[in-house]
């Protein structure tokens, strides 16, 4: 499958799959016109060429007395690959961080930070981040409000291998 696109069917198991992940073969067979067997060969070739990473349980932070989402900006001092790479590995270590981005333009890093409150952000800052060798600088922001969270890949866009 690496090295061909996907067709309508595929793209349509994929759409149905990230509004429900815990949907039955059955019921992924009758939404995308196919009998069970061919259905479930489909999801593990998707499965196997990397199309479907994984399946996950979408979590309401607030629920979990995690409220606060920060995004931090992060400038490095030196933009070496070996730079890059020691920064992003120690990141991707830090449960805080949910989300951590490359970035072009002034910024090196974009983060996205859950924490409970103020106080705990400011730990996060203080304990981990600012102890960071390399970092220049950091600009926070703390979200308000949530306008659009989504979870799916905007799969018809897409052309897919």
């Amino acid at each position: 499958m690496p090295d061909h696109k996907l067709d309508d069917i595929d793209r349509r198991i994929v759409q149905a799959l990230q509004a429900d992940g815990r949907m039955s073969i059955q019921d992924l067979a009758g939404k995308v016109g196919l009998s069970p067997s061919p259905c479930a060969r489909r999801v593990r070739l998707l499965e196997e060429a990397g199309v479907i990473k994984g399946y996950v349980a979408v979590v309401d932070q607030d629920k979990l007395g995690l409220p606060v989402s920060v995004f931090a900006s992060i400038k490095l001092e030196r933009q070496r690959e070996e730079e890059l790479d020691r920064f992003a590995a120690i990141v991707a270590r830090w449960p805080e961080v949910a989300d951590c981005y490359l970035m072009t333009g002034p910024r090196d890093y974009l983060l996205r930070i859950i924490v409970s409150d103020l106080a705990a952000y400011e730990r996060f800052l203080k304990d981990k981040l600012t102890r960071l060798d390399n970092v220049a600088s950091i600009e926070s922001s703390f979200a308000l409000g949530q306008v659009k969270r989504s979870f799916s890949v905007p799969v018809e866009l897409g052309k897919g291998v």
